[in-house]
């Protein structure tokens, strides 16, 4: 079996894309003269199908090079063998989609959802007049995702065995349980990447910037890291200053009871610096005025706790659940919210007085892929935070200070996003 690049395309043009896109999403709504989208060993190169919904989709062995997909559905479609080099798929879903053996050299995949995708290897062939098998293969060599910017991604439970990502940018991605035993990802951009119970058994990791990173339960057996940069990784193993004394839970128990019985009984804790992770009970639990700047709350269940006037800032408070909880007045300057649950929140400001309202601060905050759906958000100080893919829908964010945020792909509420296009225009 010997590699054969002389594939025959059929080339397209925008025309007879946007019609096959269009007879698609007719079959898609159950509507007459509707048909899937077959592109396979098409020549789609520099078209535009952006925003169109392409779920199911064939797209085995075809050229997409720097085509537009930006923001496509392409759930559960094959890209089997295809080539997607330097194609724009920022903001696209492609959950379940089959890209195995796809090379994405360069290919923008910002925020894009790759939830359960196949990036596996893959090889297409085909026999010749003779019974021999030949290789169809859009360029020799290993490569897959070299350069490739995956940016916020989604690549949850994603199989990448094998993967080749030489120099790809996984900066915040999400890879919780992703398959990447054996994959190549030598100075590969890992920064703040969520790679927690993550397969990395085998894989080549020299040189990669892991800062920031999340590796709780990841398997590391045989894995290459000489030169890696794990500075601030988050590890099984405990980070922080150590409590001196009562144990955490008994520290908390303590700061319960002086919250409530007005100081009479208990005492304030302060948590500076401290890993909390494992400690269990704080669901509904009052914690008022709690004192944790820089403390680790990774993964744990807030819901429902009263948390008012707390200073949380510099926290990680990555993957928490704080559904329903009481955050007015709350100091969250710069602290890492991302794809933390916050729905329902109240992030209020808090009356501190007759004359004197004290707002929640997220001035500076990570919260990219964070869920604020239905929360209070009135008057929060939104200075500098990135809310990238953020969901805003349906949350109070009267006279909250937004403009200055990044939000890019976050969902808003359709009165707000028109402010803020305005305000942004007036500022352009």
């Amino acid at each position: 079996m010997t590699p054969d690049r002389r594939i025959s395309f059929t080339k397209l043009t925008q025309k007879q894309a946007s019609a096959a896109a269009a007879r698609h999403e007719m079959l898609y709504a159950g509507r007459m003269g509707g048909a899937r989208a077959v592109f396979a060993f098409c020549d789609l190169s520099g078209l535009d199908l952006s925003g169109r919904n392409l779920a199911d989709a064939d797209f085995t062995g075809a050229m997409l090079e720097e085509a537009n997909l930006a923001g496509a559905r392409l759930d559960s479609a094959s890209f089997f063998g295809a080539d997607l080099r330097r194609t724009n798929l920022s903001g696209a879903s492609l959950r379940r989609a089959d890209m195995r053996g796809a090379c994405m050299r360069g290919a923008n995949l910002i925020g894009t959802d790759l939830y359960e995708a196949d990036l596996r290897e893959g090889t297409i062939a085909e026999k010749d007049r003779f019974g021999n098998l030949r290789v169809l293969q859009h360029d020799i060599g290993a490569s897959e995702l070299p350069a490739a910017l995956l940016h916020s991604a989604n690549l949850e439970r994603a199989k990448m065995a094998g993967a080749m990502a030489i120099q790809a940018d996984f900066t915040d991605a999400v890879m919780r349980d992703c398959k990447l035993n054996r994959a190549n990802l030598r100075q590969a951009k890992l920064t703040g990447a969520n790679l927690e119970n993550a397969d990395l058994s085998g894989s080549n990791l020299s040189g990669a910037d892991l800062s920031g990173a999340i590796l709780i339960g990841a398997r590391l057996s045989r894995t290459v890291l000489d030169g890696a940069d794990m500075t601030g990784a988050l590890t099984d193993a405990p980070v922080g200053r150590e409590a001196a004394g009562p144990t955490l839970s008994e520290m908390m128990e303590q700061h319960s009871r002086w919250v409530e019985t007005d100081g009479r009984e208990g005492k304030p804790a302060d948590f500076t610096g401290m890993d909390l992770r494992g400690t269990e009970g704080l669901m509904h639990r009052a914690l008022t005025a709690l004192i944790a700047p820089g403390a680790v709350f990774y993964g744990l269940n807030l819901e429902g706790a009263l948390l008012q006037g707390s200073n949380l800032s510099g926290a990680d408070l990555r993957a928490t659940k704080l559904s329903g909880a009481d955050l007015r007045g709350v100091n969250l300057s710069g602290a890492k919210l991302n794809n933390a649950n916050l729905s329902d929140a109240k992030l209020g400001p808090l009356l501190i007085s007759d004359a004197r309202l004290l707002p929640a601060r997220l001035d500076g905050a990570q919260a990219r892929y964070a869920d604020f759906r239905g929360a209070d958000l009135r008057r929060v100080k939104f200075s500098d935070a990135d809310l990238s893919y953020a969901n805003l829908c349906d949350a109070d964010l009267r006279d909250a200070e937004i403009v200055s945020a990044t939000l890019t792909g976050a969902k808003l509420p359709p009165l707000i996003a028109e402010s803020v296009s305005e305000d942004l225009r007036a500022a352009g």
